[in-house]
């Protein structure tokens, strides 16, 4: 009995996502398209320059193919993982996604509320339309905040205070934007002028909202481009959105940063964007409870390796002192799986349920996590494994070249 049954909060699924409609995230992803005006769908699903890495972190899960175990009877799979001292339903956690609230008025609050129903940890991105509190508020979970230093560190302090009072278990920083990564699509869109530019500079992109009405009218009714609420400018109030990639350009997170870091956050803190064993060890050094491999979705440097690929070097160098989670291009619960044998504690979801969330709010990330939770099980019995615990790399073939 999963963890949500257990707590009876079991929602029944929409008849527009439900099956036949929609089977897969790739499904949810088709919806999100329909639903959204193009600047915004391409925001979300766009990588850098090339696209190379992005379309890399999807692909390299076929290099690597499963050994199942066969005729092997499992009256009960067990799912279940534990994270930084937290009891996870099965190995995901909901990675941190700026600019969520422009994909759905709901944004971070609803992803949120559903993380905790299915028994997960949300992660909170610092580029929110929502308060943390609010967000905090969504869910009895595990919530973590994840942190840019835009603002400079008494910006970044006062929202670890407002992180630590209102109840967030563990700070997530990331290390891989000293700037943000060129993704074409979004000047070809209209990003800019979407968040700040003139009625003017408007004109030429706003086709592509008004063929979205029902995306407009919500974007509207929850008052058009949202302030970030949880950096505040001092004397100046909440940041405006369209400030964040000036800002990130002044805001390179340092080593230095991090054992400032540790002095003023007393839970665990955990450093996203490691994509070698020496970044790996440094970490370490410097107090990091846990280490997210990640190439940031693909929208940072293009031509980095897939985080899947790379995945082995960091557990190699960690070597059981501190827990190791992936995330980037998991769009399948074999996905998962295939993570978990090659040694990361669980996985973040991205895209995986910010298409579901763009799709139709917090039924939609719903429905996102239930099909990626079925995906899991399912391949766990297909491979003869009764729990998560006892995946290991016996059930991969590995390219030899790994």
């Amino acid at each position: 009995m999963s963890r949500q049954e257990i707590r009876g909060t079991v929602r029944s699924t929409p008849r527009s996502l439900a099956s036949p409609r929609v089977i897969n995230i790739h499904d949810l992803r088709h919806l999100a398209q329909r639903r959204l005006p193009k600047v915004v769908f391409d925001y979300l699903d766009g990588g850098a320059e090339s696209e190379v890495t992005l379309r890399e972190n999807c692909r390299v899960f076929d290099d690597v193919t499963f050994r199942p175990r066969q005729a092997v009877a499992i009256p009960e799979c067990d799912l279940r993982t534990r994270v930084l001292s937290a009891d996870l339903a099965f190995p995901a956690i909901l990675a941190p996604i700026g600019y969520s609230r422009l994909m759905h008025p709901g944004g971070e609050v609803a992803a949120a509320a559903a993380a905790e129903e299915a028994g997960l940890a949300y992660t909170l991105s610092t580029i929110s339309g929502h308060k943390l509190e609010n967000v905090r508020a969504a869910s009895k979970g595990p919530v973590w905040y994840q942190l840019y230093l835009v603002g400079g560190r008494e910006v970044a302090g006062g929202a670890i205070d407002r992180a630590r009072r209102a109840g967030f278990s563990a700070l997530v920083v990331t290390i891989d934007t000293p700037v943000a990564g060129m993704r074409e699509r979004d000047p070809r869109n209209g990003m800019k002028e979407l968040l700040g530019g003139t009625l003017f500079s408007k004109l030429p992109f706003l086709p592509q909202m008004f063929a979205h009405p029902g995306w407009l009218a919500s974007f509207f009714l929850d008052g058009g481009v949202p302030k970030l609420e949880n950096i505040v400018i001092p004397g100046k109030g909440p940041m405006s959105l369209i400030d964040v990639t000036a800002a990130l350009s002044h805001a390179v997170v340092t080593w230095e940063d991090i054992r400032w870091l540790k002095g003023i956050w007393t839970g665990p803190i955990v450093v996203k964007g490691v994509l070698t064993g020496d970044d790996a060890r440094r970490a370490l050094d410097e107090g990091a409870a846990a280490i997210i491999v990640s190439n940031h979705g693909g929208r940072q440097l293009d031509g980095a390796p897939a985080a899947l690929r790379v995945l082995p070097e960091v557990v190699a160098a960690v070597n059981g002192q501190a827990e190791v989670l992936m995330d980037g291009g998991v769009r399948r619960g074999s996905d998962i799986v295939k993570a978990i044998c090659l040694g990361a504690r669980a996985v973040l979801l991205g895209r995986a349920y910010a298409f579901g969330l763009a799709a139709a709010g917090k039924p939609g990330v719903t429905r996102a996590l239930q099909i990626l939770r079925e995906d899991v099980e399912r391949t766990l019995r297909l491979l003869g494994c009764p729990s998560v615990s006892a995946l290991d790399s016996s059930y991969l073939n590995i390219p030899k070249h790994w």
